[in-house]
């Protein structure tokens, strides 16, 4: 088995699942989302009362900068070892499982939860390795998340990895073989989060998996799909947990400082535990990420706006949806080009677009974000990244803030991107709503001892 899976830094794990369990109590939606709405997770904890759940196992980022942030990581830590030593979880060995996620519009999901190699991930830009970040990683959101990781016995992974397979060799041919597979899961998920199954691959199918992922890899492949001869591979990219895999990256090169290097291969932290989910996955949609300020003066980031970028100019809008035609003077609109970007904002009763007639970033995203890491700095203002059109607008209406909102990227481009020029701005994209995110289900030891599954 380890053979088969050898050289594409992706293979079973020994899996981890609740036995005898809720399992709409146990599954909670990722950490990072509805990170301003802390009435989701006090509903979370309302429907979860006293059952064993992830809820117990994760910190939600609502929580991150509170008071008592680092009793809930000790509780959190505590509460993972409870669980291990109560059997709450049993082992499914040397597995990888197909999973089949019925999203809140009714589209299915498809992915294989696996664990990837961290010697073949890196996510600083300008690497070559077969797993890479997509977005700018915020390093200053690393510290919190390793004392969370490094003492905690488990993880449980929102990781999700992309492929970029428009031929569907990979995943797709599973979906009619699911009747010769061991169901592991059938359940709804709480919140609106719609529905999941999970499915143990069997021989047959860990070797389909293994060899089609061998030929994406191949150089053929590699400059067929993207014109580039002789371009390092990439296998993976990170398409939603970007921060968490950073994290388990950081936490295993620490490990590594006090480890012999003959012993590093069989660290398992040197693992992460992740989803695997086709780029061409016709329910995987991109969608924005906008930006709100809190404790800010719209007028003045505006205003500071138009400085940063010389040339630039603000339209009025009649709402949110509002197309910028018939609001641009003559003067205005002879300025337009095909690449200008327009950055619409919102705040109190106002409505408005930022426009960059010509651009030096490819994306609206890029530009923003420079803006704001510029203007921000030694500021008493906090941003947020929301994932919703009318979350980001309501907040940003509120007196004192401010919202940025977005445009979608096409997903068809982000390999080929990340290829020749590196990651992407932070907080580019999301994969589908919030409620879709990934859920907390499956857990993998990344530190000494057992699991007793009785």
């Amino acid at each position: 088995m380890g053979d088969l899976f050898k050289d594409i830094a992706f293979s079973p794990a020994d899996i981890l699942l609740p036995e005898n369990t809720d399992m709409e109590k146990w599954a909670v939606v990722a950490c990072d989302q509805f990170t301003s709405e802390p009435e989701y997770w006090e509903e979370a904890e309302r429907l979860v009362g006293d059952a064993p759940s992830t809820l117990n196992l994760i910190l939600p980022e609502v929580y991150l900068e509170s008071e008592g942030v680092e009793e809930r990581i000790e509780k959190i830590n505590a509460n993972m070892s409870d669980y291990l030593e109560k059997g709450v979880f049993r082992t499914v060995e040397n597995s990888l499982v197909y999973v089949e996620r019925t999203q809140s519009d009714g589209k299915v999901r498809r992915g294989i939860v696996g664990k990837v190699d961290l010697e073949d991930y890196e996510f600083k830009p300008g690497n070559n390795a077969l797993i890479r970040a997509t977005e700018g990683t915020v390093l200053s959101r690393i510290p919190p998340r390793v004392k969370v990781r490094e003492n905690a016995p488990v993880e449980l992974p929102h990781i999700m990895l992309l492929i970029d397979d428009p031929d569907k060799t990979v995943i797709e041919p599973l979906v009619s073989q699911t009747a010769s597979m061991e169901k592991l899961y059938d359940f709804d998920l709480m919140e609106g989060g719609g529905h999941i199954r999970g499915y143990k691959l069997g021989e047959k199918q860990l070797a389909s998996v293994s060899d089609a992922l061998e030929d994406l890899k191949s150089p053929s492949v590699i400059e067929k799909k993207y014109g580039m001869k002789g371009a390092a591979p990439l296998l993976f990219a990170v398409g939603d947990g970007n921060h968490s895999l950073a994290t388990a990256k950081q936490c295993y090169e620490n490990l590594k400082k006090v480890t012999p290097k003959e012993q590093w291969k069989d660290l398992p932290a040197r693992y992460a535990l992740v989803e695997v989910v086709n780029n061409h996955d016709d329910a995987l949609k991109f969608e924005p990420i906008h930006r709100t300020l809190f404790g800010v003066d719209p007028g003045d980031v505006i205003s500071g706006f138009l400085k940063y970028y010389p040339g630039s100019f603000e339209i009025r809008l009649d709402d949110i949806t509002d197309g910028y035609e018939g609001h641009l003077s003559p003067g205005e609109a002879s300025l337009i080009k095909d690449n200008s970007q327009f950055i619409t904002y919102c705040y109190g009763s106002f409505t408005g677009s930022l426009v960059i007639p010509a651009p030096d970033k490819q994306l609206a995203v890029g530009s923003l974000q420079s803006f704001l890491d510029s203007y921000l700095e030694g500021k008493d203002v906090r941003i947020d990244y929301i994932h919703e059109d009318e979350t980001c607008e309501r907040l940003g209406r509120k007196e004192g803030n401010m919202s940025f909102l977005l445009p979608a990227m096409g997903k068809e481009q982000l390999f080929k991107t990340v290829m020749a020029d590196g990651v992407l701005p932070r907080k580019t994209f999301s994969m589908g709503h919030a409620q879709d995110k990934r859920y907390y289900i499956e857990a993998r030891m990344i530190k000494g001892g057992e699991c007793n599954d009785q």
